[in-house]
This record gives C-alpha cells, structure tokens and sequence, in this order.
C-alpha cells in the first residue's frame, strides 16, 4: 500500500503525517486519567547552518540543504518543557513532540520528532527534554529520496503548545 501522497494522481496519503481533515481526538489524546499542562522552558528560535563561502545557497535563494556533509555535523539543540500535574490524581502522561516543516518536497503536514513519559503526583511538575538533531528531525526526503533540511519556518507541537522555529543559513 502506497502511504506517501502522489500529487500527479491526487492522492493525499493514508497516514496522519499528511492527513488534512478535521480530527476528532488528536495523536494520543486520553492515554491518562489525569489532566497535565505545558511549559515551554528553553528552545530557539533560529537554527542556523554552517555553510562554506562557496555553496551554492550562499548565490541563490534555496528552499533546502542537504543534509549531509559538514553544515549538518553536530547539529542539534536541546528542549526544556516543564510538565505539571494539574489533576486530582496520579497520572503517567505521554509527551509528544511533533514538527511541522514548511512545505517543500510534498513534506507532511506534521510528524513525529520523539515522545517521553512521565509520572506525576497531583499537583507534581517535572521537566522534559528533547534532544532535537537538526539534519535528522527536521529534514524532509526529495522526489530522488535524498534527505535534505528544509530551510524556513518549522513549528514544534507538544500538547496544545506552539512554537516557531526558523532554520537558516
């Protein structure tokens, strides 16, 4: 079965990375029986790749980069979120955290970058931390298959919470 979307013969995708529907519950909703809240504590927001003086994205306006090679050597950056319990009860809640890329390459609407769990006491907070590798979490595959970072904004979802991030050069 063919998951990706196929813009010549319009079909959209059978995965949520492309679906564009309203939904009625979202990915994980309702996995614990205790109601948590989001804090964003630390993420940037600029990313920029190192590029030699010579590359071709320093002469023109390139939609992506790719990733490999040096400019994506050691590239990465951290996420703090804080997480608090905000129920009556103990609860173990799930955090996912999502990646919407801008749109090049038919990238998917949105997809998933990494999850981690925690348990917390009523009314207990603790905090999250993502590690995020640039040029493995927020690259997109070309028509050729070749992984390439999408330069632009990108918005990182956890929960309700929103965050813009925009990866240059």
């Amino acid at each position: 079965m063919n998951m990706r979307p196929n813009p010549a013969t319009n079909y959209p995708g059978r995965t949520y990375r492309f679906y564009t529907g309203p939904t009625v519950f979202t990915f994980g909703h309702g996995l614990s029986y205790s109601q948590f809240k989001h804090h964003l504590d630390k993420a940037p927001q600029f990313v920029s790749l190192p590029l030699g003086e010579k590359h071709t994205c320093r002469l023109s306006k390139c939609k992506t980069v790719d990733a490999v090679g040096q400019s994506c050597s050691n590239m990465g950056f951290d996420i703090h979120l804080r997480v608090k319990n905000v129920g009556k009860i103990s609860g173990s809640h799930t955090i996912f955290l999502f990646t919407s890329p801008p749109s090049v390459h038919n990238a998917p609407k949105k997809h998933l970058l990494g999850f981690e769990k925690v348990h917390l006491t009523p009314q207990g907070e603790g905090v999250v931390k993502f590690n995020v590798d640039v040029c493995k979490h927020l690259s997109v595959h070309d028509e050729l298959g070749n992984r390439k970072v999408a330069l632009g904004p990108h918005v990182l979802h956890i929960g309700d919470l929103k965050h813009s991030l925009t990866v240059r050069i």
